[in-house]
């Protein structure tokens, strides 16, 4: 019996402290609810404390990003400028008469297949600068190549892309972007007007603190220029400016740099070698474009560059599509396939191991080679591309993780 009554004991027990927690219990899930926390279930672990995402690491100075910044609007410059893009007729007239012609009527009509996130916008916009900039660093890109022609040239009379220069300067800065300049063919150029263009951006710019200079092997920091078809002058022209025997060599002096050339022929190649470029790039981000833009030509390019001791900066891109301008030249648009045409560019770039990869581009609109931002839109008469189902930011994202992909493999290359 005594073990009985111990036996019920226990069990009184058990039942009052049984009633004792579901009442604590209780009095928790009404205070909570008081509180305006929602409840846990009873019998879950409370979750852990959210972890404060870790901050954005800095960018990434062996990618750069071509940059224009030609666009204009009525509130900056008084009227669109460049989303108002002329219909380029093709070359035959008979293939051009199938066509339309005409300009384009922004806002809503853009000389481009997608539509910007910020609207047409004008370079000259400080809150645009700003966007762009965030944006670039959001893609951990840390060289932005500025599209560059001298005071008073440019593709459009009234174009000064120069005037800006300063404005980029200050807003990379704030973002610790450093500017590369990509020179533009004008009127005239050639490989004495290419020497002032050096020392004028130079003397101007290059004591900014966002003016970007490549560390050489030798461990010397040196600007680094871009030469949009540099083809167009024969090479003895700029072995005069590039050789250290050249009748006005830039070589060992004050304004000596890194020069890139763009290699679009195979036949390029030893033209860019004997002209005295340190190395060479590709542009297009239409695969098959080029034997340059060609992906499957990169590995014998980069064994080029390496036996004489070139540097070669493959140009990696979204998609292509510039019908919005070029009516005609369907046959070279690329689809961005959600994503999958910039991954494989990138894939084959990393595949040759180069010491830099530059991305075609960050705002080439008319080409739809954009990275910056895009947004659904349709019109009654026009309906855009866009990057659904993704985000906008969606190839700021990508860059991003490949960004940080590209840094790893650098790390196991060098071990």
């Amino acid at each position: 019996r005594r073990r009985r009554q111990r036996r019920s004991g226990r069990v009184v027990l058990l039942a009052a402290l049984l009633v004792l927690g579901t009442a604590l219990v209780l009095r928790t899930l009404r205070a909570t609810a008081a509180a305006g926390v929602p409840a846990e279930p009873p019998g879950n672990p409370p979750a852990p404390p959210a972890v404060p995402a870790p901050a954005a690491s800095g960018p990434s100075y062996d990618l750069h990003a071509f940059y224009y910044a030609w666009y204009g609007s009525p509130r900056f410059e008084g009227r669109y400028r460049h989303w108002d893009h002329a219909l380029v007729p093709h070359w035959d007239p008979r293939v051009s008469a199938g066509f339309p012609r005409g300009r384009h009527r922004p806002p809503d009509d853009i000389g481009s297949s997608f539509y910007p996130a910020l609207g047409p916008y004008s370079s000259r916009d400080p809150a645009v600068l700003a966007e762009h900039m965030g944006q670039l660093r959001a893609a951990a890109i840390g060289v932005l190549v500025l599209s560059w022609y001298p005071p008073g040239q440019g593709d459009d009379a009234e174009e000064l892309s120069d005037s800006l220069v300063p404005a980029i300067l200050d807003a990379a800065h704030s973002q610790a972007i450093q500017v590369a300049f990509h020179i533009q063919p004008y009127k005239g150029r050639d490989d004495h007007t290419v020497h002032e263009n050096i020392k004028y951006i130079m003397d101007k710019y290059g004591s900014h603190a966002a003016f970007y200079k490549y560390k050489t092997s030798t461990g010397r920091s040196l600007p680094l220029f871009y030469i949009y078809d540099s083809y167009l002058t024969p090479a003895e022209s700029w072995a005069n400016l590039l050789t250290p025997s050249g009748s006005h060599s830039l070589r060992n002096t004050a304004y000596d740099a890194v020069f890139i050339a763009l290699l679009v022929e195979e036949g390029h190649k030893n033209d860019i070698l004997s002209a005295g470029y340190d190395g060479m790039y590709t542009y297009f981000a239409s695969n098959g474009f080029s034997f340059g833009s060609s992906h499957q030509n990169w590995k014998a390019i980069k064994t080029f560059c390496d036996a004489n001791n070139l540097m070669f900066i493959p140009s990696v891109g979204p998609g292509y599509v510039d019908t919005s301008i070029r009516p005609w030249n369907n046959h070279n648009t690329r689809n961005r396939v959600n994503g999958k045409y910039y991954e494989t560019a990138l894939q084959a770039a990393l595949t040759v191991r180069p010491e830099i990869v530059s991305i075609t581009s960050f705002n080439e609109w008319h080409e739809g080679t954009q990275i910056e931002k895009a947004v659904p839109k349709k019109t009654p008469t026009r309906l855009y591309l866009d990057y659904l189902p993704h985000q906008p930011s969606m190839y700021l994202e990508l860059t991003r993780r490949w960004a940080e992909h590209f840094s790893k493999e650098k790390e196991q290359w060098l071990m």
